[in-house]
Order: C-alpha cells, then structure tokens, then sequence
C-alpha cells in the first residue's frame, strides 16, 4: 500500500512538468534591425537601424582595365536583417540595401574644370524602401589603387522609394585638362546609405589629374552629395 501512496504524488509531478514544458516552447524571439561594419558608419540619427564604426566608404576587390565609356550597372551582394523607418502610413519600411537596388553610373559632365559622375539607385526590391544620408564610395584605379571620397557636406533629405523609384547622387571631381593621361579610374564601388554590402560599377568618365587628384590648390575637391530621390522617377 505504502508503494501505491507514493506513485501518485510522482506521476502528478511528471504531468506538471510536462505542462512547463509545453508552455516554454511559447517563447517569443524577435529579430534586431541595424547593419554593423565599416560601411555603416553614414546612418542618420532618425534611421531606425544602428550603423557601426567606419569612414562610411566601402572596401572592395581591386578593378581592372582602363577608362571606360558610357554608362555602367551592377548589382549589390547580400544585406543584413533591415532596419525600420516610420512610413507616412504609420507603418514601417526598412533601408535600401545594396542587394535590392540597381546601380548605374553616368557621366553628366558640362566643362572642363568639374567633372561629374551621377550614380542611380533603383529599388527594384519589390517593396517601399527608406534611404537617408550619403553612399559610401571608393574609386578603384586601373592600377588597383583605392581613392576614398568625402561628403560634400549638402543636408541631407530622407527619402521613400516605392518599387521602381529611384535615387541618385553625384561624384564632383577635378576634370583633368593637363593634357597628360592623369589617373585613369576603372571602377566605382558604391555601399549604399546605412548598410555594408557594396555594387561595383564601370567608371564612365575621363581622368583625374596625376599629381593628387583630390588637391585644394586645384580648386575642385572629389566629392559626393546625398542621395535624394529623382524627380523623374516614376514607380514602375
């Protein structure tokens, strides 16, 4: 009888476990927004997502080839979990990243003393997208050198791109009329504002001058502006 007693205490506390078992599996995990790394470095205080430390220009693999014409495109890789941004709406949007954009370069130069590179961002992501604040960007050389370039200290606008919006963003530089071959650039690698991952696209304007194409004595600096919507930019 004294081993009957005791088996039912036991088989209550093997149910009660159970039950605190099941309950456990109810845990709510809830994924963090923000990107971190040496690209993020350019994230705006009223982003939702939390950049990390860096110069906010992109590190990338080395370009080759010489100076080329026209207008280049690529693709961006892989992103982080997204950020957020209060919509008009009331809802949330994440950032534009890099992978859910496509870059192109154009080269919009007027004269012979500023030469400018204008830079599209196309969200072609399938979704509304917030984007905030200045690329990062590196111009590779075509001898595999990297010339990192400044902000140009424009204010900077937040943006929503709905799907087939896009963006865009100039690169000044010093037009070179030395007469001598300068710097020739092969690539640009563009972060987009906020994230890590980088597109490579073709350089399709002329040279830089040879001796320090970013100098102050030159009278133009090699700079970008922020990225603000285009207005010409129908979603589609």
């Amino acid at each position: 009888m004294n081993i009957k007693r005791a088996t039912k205490p036991l088989l209550a506390t093997i149910t009660l476990v159970g039950a605190l078992s099941l309950t456990a599996c109810n845990i709510d995990v809830k994924e963090t927004g923000g990107a971190s790394g040496a690209a993020a470095s350019n994230a705006p205080a009223d982003n939702g997502n939390s950049g990390g430390s860096g110069d906010g220009n992109g590190n990338g693999s080395n370009g080759g080839g010489g100076n080329t014409g026209g207008s280049g495109s690529g693709t961006g890789g892989s992103g982080g979990s997204n950020g957020a941004k209060s919509h008009a709406g009331g809802g949330k949007v994440g950032i534009c990243r890099t992978a859910n954009l496509s870059v192109t370069a154009s080269d919009n130069t007027t004269d012979k003393q500023t030469g400018v590179v204008t830079v599209g961002l196309k969200n072609k992501g399938g979704s509304d997208c917030s984007i905030s604040g200045y690329a990062g960007v590196d111009l590779k050389t075509a001898d595999g050198d990297t010339i990192s370039v400044d902000r140009n200290g424009d204010k900077i606008h937040p943006e929503i791109l709905k799907n087939g919006e896009s963006a865009a963003f100039n690169i000044s530089f010093p037009y070179n009329n030395t007469g001598g071959s300068g710097v020739r650039i092969a690539k640009i690698l563009v972060t987009a504002p906020n994230d890590t991952s980088q597109a490579i696209v073709a350089w399709p304007a002329g040279s830089l001058p040879a001796d320090n194409p970013d100098a102050p004595n030159k009278g133009q600096k090699l700079t970008i502006s922020p990225a603000n919507k285009a207005s010409d930019s129908p979603a589609g």
